[in-house]
């Protein structure tokens, strides 16, 4: 039988040993009970395993779970009690501190991540004797200042375009005023050609401006007088005018095409897009829909109908 002091100390050892040993588990240092929950401790240690289990799918590696996290959680408090850990003798890893100075660093005593690019020196490249700033220095007054790399043959080909829209307006303007004669009474062709003529102006006015913001020298044209009389004894005036028209919409078409294609050819990005954003979509729509007029008035033919035509156009 053990004495009862003997049976007290023992007791006693037992205490120390079991809150020694949970102290261990605990990785607490000098034996201090860990202050957070143990809840917090064993969430934190599922969320490891659900990266490492995310780990294994995304890589490919074939490692044991349980031997990961008592890998981790040796390392953790290792570092946590300030020793190393017993892989070999080695520390935790660090950042190793140097400075990575590529060759071609300007100033190799101040790089910090070693990638330096060099300074474009846009002063000494426009100061030159043969740089921009000398060019606007002696350029004479007639001369424009915007103008960058903006060929002769695309300031040709926006004058003849010009020229070309307002031709078109010229002759749309001409329909107007046959179709508002009191003997022809159809007002809403009138007012449909009278529309037609100032949207072809203002494609015109709005090339002009282009050539003005290039640096280009608007040159007008002569415009050669218009039709003045579209009767037709087989087809009536009605359907030839409108036939007319998508013969005139078609050329506008091909010429901005050339337009298109001289810009190409000159390496003019510029030119080419504004031919392609301001004019060729709307052109191919306007195509679209005066075609489908002439098909509708080859249906009614004379008469009537093309009254109730008018009328519609009107509304």
């Amino acid at each position: 039988i053990t004495p009862r002091s003997q049976w007290g100390n023992k007791v006693t050892k037992t205490k120390k040993g079991a809150r020694r040993q949970r102290d261990e588990e605990n990785c607490v240092d000098g034996g201090v009970e860990d202050r957070q929950p143990k809840r917090i401790e064993a969430k934190r240690t599922n969320e490891r395993a659900e990266e490492f289990q995310s780990f294994n799918i995304m890589f490919g590696v074939s490692v044991s779970t349980k031997k990961w996290l008592s890998r981790a959680s040796s390392v953790r408090c290792a570092a946590a009690a300030g020793k190393r850990p017993e892989s070999g003798g080695r520390g935790l890893w660090s950042p190793r501190q140097e400075s990575v100075v590529l060759p071609g660093a300007l100033n190799k005593q101040d790089a910090i991540t070693g990638l330096t690019l060099e300074a474009f020196d846009g002063v000494s490249e426009v100061t030159t004797k043969s740089g921009e700033l000398d060019q606007i220095e002696s350029s004479q007054p007639s001369e424009s200042f915007a103008r960058k790399m903006y060929a002769s043959e695309c300031e040709a080909a926006v004058n003849r375009q010009i020229n070309i829209e307002y031709s078109i307006s010229y002759l749309y303007h001409s329909m107007y005023a046959f179709f508002d004669r009191d003997n022809v009474g159809l007002p809403g062709f009138a007012q449909y050609f009278k529309e037609e003529s100032e949207e072809e102006r203002g494609h015109a006015e709005k090339l002009l401006e282009y050539q003005n913001k290039r640096g280009g020298k608007v040159v007008l044209g002569a415009l050669m007088s218009p039709i003045t009389e579209f009767d037709h004894a087989d087809k009536g005036e009605a359907l030839y005018a409108m036939e007319l028209a998508l013969s005139l919409e078609k050329l506008n078409y091909e010429k901005l095409v050339d337009v298109h294609r001289v810009a190409d050819e000159q390496g003019d990005p510029s030119l080419t897009d504004f031919i392609e954003g301001e004019y060729l979509e709307e052109q191919v729509e306007a195509i679209k829909k005066v075609s489908t007029y002439v098909s509708q008035l080859r249906r009614i033919g004379k008469g009537e109908a093309v009254w109730h035509f008018d009328r519609a156009l009107a509304n």
